[in-house]
């Protein structure tokens, strides 16, 4: 009888091993043939296509094309970008320490980064580049420009500038540094005991930053944090659970992943002594935070720990891993979704599923499902991103204001403000004043920033669904009245905005002698969402009932 159920399992067990077997030799076969079809197919093409095509770059088009029907997340890291990735992943590269951007047929320095390469050198946001290293650089793109720009530290690359309001060309030797991007470009006191942490990214150094700036801001007297996530696209996912460690217990879970292979089957969780895990705590997010972002808010979410300001989150609960290639290029590939402690995934898109159209679409809201937070038991959702605790509605440009910074008018007017005024009062003090608030009046007349509102636009399409209808005609009259009535006058949209478009202005300005910090410390004193965190963290019974969700 034994001898007769051993043969039984050894019968089970080989027609198991059969069916594994067959479905990855199958799978290989599959594989195999593809490739095999691949190689042949692009052999007759770069033999015998009519025109000559260059196989570099019809492979990278076949790659692109490829790894973008899968998701966006998914690329090829040829070995011409392996300084992007460097930056992505740590913040460092080689250059000269400036963001720089097209206008017209030239390339503009728009941001040198304080006490780096460019800035030393004296190249200041609206230079205009007309030649590197005597090679014509006016027609170029920005990215051709880039190209020039970077290289190895310690060398030096001659760049010749036109500034507005300076005659003839500027020539500056500039030394290429090893430029670090700060992930934490501003720490400060918001009111007496408040302090506030801007957290841009998550490179290697990010957890670092962040724990740098909460020890300097509790030594300063802080006695609640507001850490702002708001415009943060994410980055290593280490560097997120490093973070979310400095406010919770030991041990406390943060974040899980799941994937196709096991290897990413994994859960992270809180292994160090945190810095503090009863500071009141107030994280700030909009639709611009994403990834790791989510990992950090929705981790503290979930964990009770801080409340969630600001508006629904972009919703990507993907992880990507770098895997290496030949010849030195790199595969960025999804490898697992993520999970907070909750159990629930914030991903918002669906890429497994595409329309006929090829269109990726939003779960649906009949798959939404609700999970609880570990201590109090709050309602959450997954699928949509993390849902803030306190929405607060975020202020949207006004047309005009809209416009004048899409045509740079804010940029070029602070440039010309630079050259006229070698300093200005500390950042926390600078207002413009009237009259010069009419100079900028001034320095539109003459500049095209034709803008159409939505009501505008809206009248159009009510004018041409009246025609469609057969019903013009007889509103004619009523229409050409609210025709005019509506029409905006640019000059009345510059005072009946003026304090938006002012507050744009002097943030520009600030940025031309204070930097990005400048910038950022006036931001601050027109942030409805920091207000409202401020207001929540300065009442301690409002904040201890939104976290145990009895705030109605």
């Amino acid at each position: 009888m034994k001898k007769g159920i051993t043969k039984i399992v050894v019968i089970i067990s080989l027609a198991t091993t059969s069916i594994f077997s067959f479905g990855f030799v199958e799978s290989y076969f599959e594989v195999s043939k593809n490739l095999d079809i691949f190689a042949t197919l692009f052999r007759e093409l770069n033999i015998y296509y009519v025109d000559d095509a260059d196989p570099g770059d019809l492979m990278k088009t076949g790659i692109d094309a490829m790894l973008e029907s899968l998701d966006p997340y998914t690329n090829y890291i040829p070995e011409s970008k392996m300084e992007d990735y460097k930056m992505m992943t740590t913040g460092q590269y080689g250059g000269i320490g400036a963001l720089i951007q097209t206008q017209g047929d030239k390339v503009v320095i728009s941001e040198p980064y304080q006490g780096f390469g460019a800035d030393k050198a004296g190249l200041r946001a609206g230079d205009k580049i007309i030649k590197i290293d005597g090679n014509e650089a006016v027609g170029k793109s920005s990215d051709e420009i880039r190209e020039f720009l970077l290289g190895q530290p310690g060398t030096t690359v001659e760049i010749v500038i036109e500034r507005p309001g300076i005659e003839g060309l500027l020539t500056k030797t500039v030394t290429r540094e090893e430029v670090k991007i700060k992930d934490v470009p501003y720490f400060g006191m918001v009111g007496d005991s408040i302090g506030y942490i801007r957290l841009t990214g998550f490179t290697e150094s990010a957890s670092a930053e962040v724990k740098a700036a909460l020890i300097s801001l509790k030594e300063k007297g802080a006695n609640a944090i507001v850490l702002d996530l708001r415009g943060n696209g994410g980055g290593l996912l280490r560097e997120s659970v490093n973070i979310v460690n400095f406010f919770v217990e030991k041990g406390s879970p943060v974040v899980s992943t799941k994937g196709k292979i096991k290897d990413w089957d994994k859960e992270y969780k809180a292994l160090s002594i945190p810095v503090d895990t009863e500071i009141p705590l107030a994280v700030l997010v909009n639709g611009g935070s994403a990834s790791a972002s989510e990992i950090v808010s929705g981790s503290l979410q979930d964990n009770d720990r801080a409340v969630i300001l600001g508006s629904l989150s972009f919703g990507k609960g993907l992880v990507q891993q770098v895997r290496p290639l030949s010849y030195n290029s790199k595969l960025k590939v999804t490898v697992a979704k993520y999970y907070t402690p909750s159990g629930r995934c914030i991903q918002k898109l669906d890429y497994s599923h595409r329309g006929q159209d090829g269109k990726v679409g939003e779960i649906p809201d009949s798959l939404i499902t609700e999970f609880k937070t570990l201590k109090n038991k709050r309602s959450v959702f997954d699928g949509k991103g993390v849902a803030p605790d306190v929405a607060v509605k975020s202020h949207l440009l006004s047309d005009i204001a809209a416009s004048l910074l899409l045509k740079n008018l804010f940029f070029s007017y602070a440039t010309e403000y630079r050259i006229k005024h070698e300093t200005i009062k500390e950042t926390k003090e600078f207002s413009l004043s009237d009259d010069e608030y009419e100079n900028f009046v001034h320095f539109l007349d003459g500049k095209d920033y034709e803008y159409t509102t939505e009501s505008e636009d809206i009248l159009v399409k009510l004018e041409k669904a009246a025609k469609d209808d057969k019903y013009f005609d007889d509103v004619k009259a009523e229409y050409e009245a609210l025709k005019n009535k509506l029409s905006h006058n640019k000059k009345d949209d510059l005072y009946k905005f003026k304090d938006e478009i002012k507050y744009i202005l002097e943030s520009e300005i600030v940025s031309r002698y204070y930097y990005q910090k400048g910038q950022i410390e006036v931001s601050l004193k027109h942030d409805l969402v920091l207000d409202e965190a401020i207001k929540t963290l300065n009442d301690r019974a409002l904040y201890n009932s939104i976290l145990a969700g009895t705030n109605k």
